[in-house]
């Protein structure tokens, strides 16, 4: 899609970002969540409350030394059908 990966796993002590990348001037915080089957929900609902605040908390770490940059926290969908990439998955 044409972003600029910045970093994986990047750890915080809130937790782990699974990617941080660049989409022109905005910075993306990507969940990635795979899944077998669909029988106890797709992956982007296992992104609860809980997840989306982890994330929340980790790219206010990753700001707290990038600066002040336009920031969107996405969820990528593994599944054996392919990718499916929910931009703008949740925000803060």
């Amino acid at each position: 899609m044409g972003y600029k990966i910045l970093k994986t796993n990047y750890r915080t002590p809130f937790g782990e970002a699974d990617i941080v990348a660049r989409d022109g001037d905005t910075v993306v915080f990507c969940e990635v969540k795979t899944r077998q089957s669909d029988a106890f929900g797709t992956p982007s609902e296992a992104v609860d409350r809980r997840k989306q605040k982890r994330y929340i908390d980790i790219a206010r770490a990753f700001l707290m030394r990038a600066g002040d940059v336009a920031v969107r926290f996405d969820v990528l969908e593994v599944t054996d059908r392919g990718i499916n990439h929910i931009q703008s998955a949740f925000g803060a």
